[in-house]
């Protein structure tokens, strides 16, 4: 798999977008580069990662899986989670949707209608179409894979909060971006906006607030 955010891929990536655009430019001086954020082989866990994520900060989501790896001993297998009852996911932090989309998930994976690894040979727009498939699993989802998972260079996540909130902030806007907005202001950064999807997230948790 050409996993293609590499360390080395968002400097340079950030170095031609601070080149083009001030205010990057300003924020990369602040926080600098952010570190390379790879999940390894594309496999069932990630997709269990991002349901446990939705709608979560980073540090609510990592305590709860945390709870499902230890709950599982770090075997990431669908047949370990179907094998679980609600009640005991709902224990580790699950709410009865994400219960929900976790065995729809893990049914997939069991009977081939989802094969995680397949996806790395396919273009953006297929992995999104595949992934839409599943209940619970919307575009922010399929992005997540691509950008963590798959590492694609140009993914960008235009309905992400801490994407808007990272605009709104480096850009010095009044309001928080929409999607169309967060669309626009990303468009000159083309073909590397999932590096520069990366270092918003880095600096909307690293920068000090105004």
């Amino acid at each position: 798999m050409n996993f293609q955010l590499t360390r080395r891929h968002l400097e340079t990536a950030l170095d031609e977008i601070a080149s083009r655009d001030r205010h990057i430019a300003k924020a990369l001086e602040q926080v600098g580069y952010p570190d390379e954020r790879r999940r390894g082989e594309p496999s069932y866990e990630h997709f269990l990662r991002i349901i446990v994520g939705q709608q979560l900060s980073v540090k609510a989501a990592s305590t709860i899986f945390e709870r499902v790896e230890a709950a599982v001993q770090g075997d990431f297998r669908p047949e370990r989670v179907l094998a679980m009852s609600d009640s005991e996911l709902r224990a580790l932090g699950l709410s009865r949707q994400k219960i929900g989309y976790a065995r729809g998930l893990s049914e997939a994976v069991m009977d081939g209608s989802l094969i995680p690894a397949a996806l790395a040979d396919l273009p953006d727009e297929v992995v999104v179409e595949k992934i839409t498939r599943l209940k619970g699993f919307g575009r922010w989802s399929a992005e997540m894979f691509l950008l963590f998972s798959l590492g694609r260079p140009d993914v960008w996540p235009a309905d992400d909060l801490a994407i808007q909130a990272g605009l709104h902030r480096i850009k010095n806007l009044r309001a928080r971006p929409d999607r169309k907005r967060a669309d626009a202001i990303a468009r000159p950064w083309r073909p590397y906006r999932g590096a520069a999807a990366i270092f918003i997230w880095h600096y909307y948790s690293k920068a000090p607030m105004p």
